[in-house]
């Protein structure tokens, strides 16, 4: 009997997945995408279950690349055929998964749906035994790819078929996340899914519910019901969610409120009910996520950091440490802000005082030596309470150096350069601007900012500019060159130059690296 081939695509650009998946009706041509990967380890932990007969993957990934993904699969699983895409700047690493015995490589710049698809009946000829379904004349989608579709936010030409297997005027998105359940999370969830069917099948009232392929590790269920029994149909996932509860305390649960169009899946999914799941990081408790069920969101105005870098500059520890602990208490109950976001926000503090402290003592630069272990902490925490313990130990060490460490009252004279410096770093600063202003020769005041601090101007200056800098990329808001600018650098390049000295990377893969740890 003939049956699709099997593909899975791997590459870490969500855009470029969605693109491969949706751009053409594969299963017309005897194709089935059977599961996508944002890098070649997680694809390996998908193999065994999916058994795809061809691989499309990219090279150049986060984690495991594509040249070590294809040696790992080609040494464990010699029958999967591998298609690479690649850049022009590339050639060594494709050469190298040629050696690896892959079928065939697509250039990126040129990827057209005809060329990938060309290059997939092509290596599916090459695999032995797989009787592979040949172009069917009907070239309409399946309703798992019509919602698949519509989850990632294609608009449908088949609303009359859609309409016929969703007969009711209601729809509910619902499901469950088992990110951090141990085990295999996908046998759980076909369990949970059949469970959930059962469950809407015994109502004595008619509801439709279809799951649909969004993550490996959660489950999503659509649900159709007549308006009038949305609650009924939301006390069944309950039901099931407080029974999971004892056996997977880990799984959190999440609902959405009702929606009378399938039009609007896409927004649904993406602003509530994902939204939905990242709040559990502030209410590690519960194990249902339903929006109007929860308090009130508790708002704040953004932090003052200017107010903290002066209450530290005038040794005014208490003030500060304890001005601070009190915003982060009432930020915590802010759920509506991402987790990544408040994280961030711990861990720029964290840098900022670290930096701040070292500048004046150096013997509090043993802050460095431990800093990197709070921001993995941070970034670690599972929840609320665990991120505000970890920049809490920190303080508690920082507040016990600067105690012990600045017993003796410092520099005046050096305490207002760089309180001067820190409030106008954006402004063309120069040795020379600095001396008029504080009425000093500018050869003396090079030779004493020397002598009192443990850089020099220029590269004092440069650090406060470049931390400012990195601030402003991980807000992700603006361009390049205009917090280049932003910062106090007219030439660009210089500022390209200066930030990968102190980063290790170009602004722009520093701004990648933290956008796809948000994402």
């Amino acid at each position: 009997m003939d049956e699709f081939c099997r593909v899975l695509i791997v590459d870490d650009e969500i855009l470029v997945r969605q693109g491969i998946k949706h751009h053409l009706n594969w299963e017309q041509f005897g194709f089935q995408i059977v599961g996508e990967a944002s890098n070649g380890k997680e694809a390996l932990n998908l193999i065994e279950r999916l058994s795809p007969h061809i691989v499309i993957t990219d090279i150049v990934m986060p984690v495991m690349d594509g040249e070590e993904f294809t040696r790992i699969l080609k040494a464990h699983y010699p029958q999967i055929e591998v298609i690479v895409l690649s850049s022009y700047g590339e050639f060594d690493y494709v050469r190298s998964t040629f050696q690896s015995g892959v079928a065939d490589y697509i250039l990126k710049p040129k990827l057209e749906t005809e060329e990938l698809l060309q290059a997939l009946q092509n290596t599916a000829r090459k695999i032995p035994g797989l009787k592979h379904k040949k172009q069917t004349a009907d070239g309409s989608f399946s309703v798992d790819r019509l919602l698949d579709r519509l989850l990632a936010g294609y608009d449908s030409d088949e609303d009359g078929r859609l309409a016929e297997y969703f007969p009711y005027d209601a729809f509910v998105l619902l499901g469950a996340d088992l990110s951090r359940v141990a085990g295999e999370p996908h046998s759980y969830i076909i369990g949970l899914a059949a469970n959930l069917e059962a469950r809407f099948e015994k109502l004595a009232f008619p509801t439709v519910s279809k799951a649909i392929a969004a993550s490996n590790k959660q489950l999503l269920m659509l649900a159709n019901m007549p308006r009038e029994h949305y609650e009924a149909v939301i006390a069944e996932v309950h039901a099931l969610a407080a029974e999971k509860s004892e056996s997977m305390p880990e799984m959190v649960w999440a609902v959405s409120g009702m929606f009378g169009e399938l039009s609007q899946l896409a927004e649904i999914y993406r602003d509530e009910w994902l939204r939905l799941l990242a709040y559990r990081f502030y209410f590690p408790g519960r194990i249902m996520m339903k929006a109007s069920e929860l308090p009130p969101a508790r708002v704040t105005e953004a932090f003052d950091m200017k107010l903290l870098t002066a209450e530290l500059r005038k040794k005014q520890f208490a003030s500060a440490f304890g001005r601070l602990r009190e915003y982060v208490d009432q930020a915590a109950g802010n759920y509506r802000t991402p987790p990544f976001e408040f994280k961030s926000f711990l861990g720029n503090v964290i840098f900022n005082i670290t930096i701040i402290l070292a500048d004046m003592n150096e013997q509090v630069k043993e802050l460095d030596d431990v800093k990197y272990a709070y921001f993995k902490a941070i970034d670690e925490a599972k929840d609320v309470a665990e991120a505000v313990a970890s920049l809490n130990a920190f303080l508690d060490e920082a507040e016990k150096l600067a105690a012990s460490r600045f017993q003796q009252a410092g520099n005046g004279n050096m305490r207002k350069l760089l309180e001067y410096i820190d409030e106008h770093y954006s402004e063309p600063l120069s040795l020379s601007s600095l001396s008029r202003h504080f009425h000093f020769n500018p050869s003396y005041l090079s030779s004493y900012f020397s002598a009192h601090n443990d850089e020099g101007f220029s590269e004092y200056l440069n650090k406060i500019r470049i931390a400012k800098a990195a601030e402003l990329l991980r807000a992700d808001e603006m361009a390049i060159s205009e917090i280049s600018a932003r910062v106090g650098y007219s030439d660009h390049s210089y500022f390209t130059k200066v930030f990968k000295k102190q980063t290790g990377m170009s602004p722009s893969q520093y701004r990648r690296q933290h956008r796809s740890k948000r994402n």
